[in-house]
């Protein structure tokens, strides 16, 4: 049947796009819109990701842990290891141009045996990820919101006004509604702010890069940017300085995910089996130079190093780089106007990158729940008749994402434990399928247009083994002594969460649940 369509649309003087007829063959009729450009596509990946959203809020803290050296050189480290995970991404992305993207591949990847189990794992660790990463947007977004008003109301010097736990309660609900809502009933308009987004952060961070070391006062050398080294035992309790290190590149390993964006909206992409690539490949590239150039700028633009944690500060030492932009522009103008445009501009990266990480959650819920592996699928597969959107899966993450949130009312150490749980179930989401493609026959591979050949394993296997090591360091404390104060949740919830998801593959869902089910038949079951 599925080549009857192509048939048929041959007939009519149409051509079928190469995504579609592969998402035919592959056992899928098209149901979304197929009308992203590689740019549309490029712009959501990369507001995925984005320049500040990763950088900005772990900044303070991976800076304190072992010093700027450590936290610069760690940029450029992880940077190195992220394109062989994205490299193998590419290849099996160009194989399978279809929704809920990481899902599918490791049904496919692992065989008519493995295929369930393996669909089943990736699916959820994708969505807990995904999910938890439209809280670190939130929550992000919220602390720079409060920074903003705080500069703006006269400082934490001047009697400026710090938002209590409930207004910053209130203003991370009110980002997610927001999302909800844009990607409820405005997907063209999504598409449009979107390619905003990418230009935002393209010429916002050219400003950033080149203005805040210009309006600096002083700046640092590049000795201490480069090869100053120091832990703060006193601060965080970590005095071992190979695990000061570690813990410096989480700001790093935090930041350069989400390239699967572009994976995600392959039904809706023209070309998939090519753009989709391309935008993995371009996202890395991009992000991978001005991340490394923000962080310099950054690093060099500090004023005073001990005074940026001071809870006296202008900022109330709650955001390093809030008070960096403030030390610059004060030192410099004497008012903050600066700073809080600055700030502003950084505001919207999160803005952007939450939109974009909904729009990705919303889109694996979907394919889950079309394929039966959620409870009550029959409600959360359901596409909005006009337009053409998972709108109730959209509400389900948002209303997930709130949940996640309401601790922040009692405990100071939510963002820690949500960011955790973003990376180990979004990046782990990657390995599924990435350890499929490694181990299965290469025979049993059909590649499409980007084929990595002999090279595809060594590549697969480093990639597989990057995930588990960035995987195991989000479970760590990060500060001591351990206290509840300082204790990292992301290990009992995740272990709590999965415990459950495991027990019900074992209990019940493993008797029926078979990874994607097609809704088109094609000759012999051919993928």
């Amino acid at each position: 049947m599925g080549y009857d369509i192509a048939a048929v649309a041959e007939l009519e003087g149409e051509v079928m796009d190469s995504g579609e007829k592969r998402l035919n063959e592959l056992g899928y009729k098209q149901e979304l819109r197929r009308e992203m450009t590689l740019f549309k596509t490029l712009a959501i990946s990369f507001s995925t990701m984005t320049l500040f959203t990763g950088i900005t809020p772990l900044y303070g803290s991976s800076l304190l842990y072992a010093g700027p050296a450590s936290l610069v050189w760690g940029w450029v480290v992880v940077s190195f290891f992220t394109w062989f995970v994205g490299i193998a991404m590419a290849e099996i992305c160009s194989s399978f141009p279809t929704t809920g993207s990481l899902y599918f591949w490791a049904a496919h990847l692992a065989g008519p045996r493995w295929g369930p189990f393996a669909s089943w794992c990736c699916a959820w660790l994708e969505a807990i990820g995904l999910i938890a990463g439209i809280g670190t947007q939130a929550y992000a977004g919220s602390q720079t919101l409060q920074s903003i008003i705080l500069l703006s109301t006269g400082t934490n010097t001047g009697g400026g006004y710090l938002a209590p736990k409930w207004l910053f309660l209130c203003m991370y609900m009110g980002l997610t509604l927001i999302w909800a809502f844009l990607n409820t009933f405005a997907l063209e308009v999504i598409a449009f702010i979107d390619i905003i987004s990418i230009w935002w952060q393209v010429i916002g961070g050219l400003v950033i890069v080149i203005m805040l070391p210009l309006v600096s006062l002083t700046r640092q050398s590049a000795s201490f940017v480069f090869s100053h080294f120091e832990t703060a035992a006193g601060s965080t309790g970590i005095s071992s300085k190979p695990y000061a290190v570690i813990l410096s590149f989480l700001v790093s390993q935090y930041s350069l995910y989400g390239y699967d964006a572009a994976a995600h909206l392959t039904e809706e992409t023209k070309g998939a089996d090519r753009n989709g690539p391309i935008a993995i490949l371009s996202s890395i590239g991009i992000i991978s130079v001005f991340g490394w150039a923000y962080i310099l700028a950054l690093t060099f633009s500090i004023q005073d190093f001990s005074y940026l944690y001071d809870p006296s500060n202008e900022t109330a030492g709650t955001f390093v780089p809030a008070q960096i932009l403030y030390d610059a522009f004060h030192g410099r103008y004497h008012n903050s106007a600066g700073a809080i445009i600055l700030l502003f501009i950084i505001w919207g990266s999160f803005f952007f990158g939450g939109l974009s990480i909904t729009t990705s959650a919303a889109r694996v819920v979907y394919a889950l729940s079309r394929d039966k592996g959620i409870p009550f699928s029959s409600i959360w597969r359901k596409v909005h008749p006009k337009h053409k959107v998972p709108s109730n899966a959209v509400w389900l993450c948002a209303a997930l994402c709130i949940l996640l949130g309401l601790p922040i009312l009692k405990i100071n150490v939510v963002f820690t434990a949500i960011t955790s749980i973003c990376t180990i179930g979004w990046v782990g989401g990657y390995a599924v399928p990435i350890f499929a493609r490694m181990v299965m026959v290469e025979s049993n591979f059909r590649p499409g247009p980007f084929y990595l050949g002999r090279a595809s394993r060594p590549i697969c296997l480093v990639a597989f083994l990057w995930i588990c090591y960035t995987c195991s360091v989000f479970l760590l404390p990060t500060y001591y002594p351990i206290g509840w104060d300082t204790f990292n949740y992301a290990p009992v919830a995740l272990g709590i969460g999965l415990g459950m998801i495991m027990l019900w593959w074992v209990v019940d869902a493993r008797r029926w649940f078979k990874g994607p089910v097609r809704n088109i038949d094609t000759p012999n079951g051919n993928v």
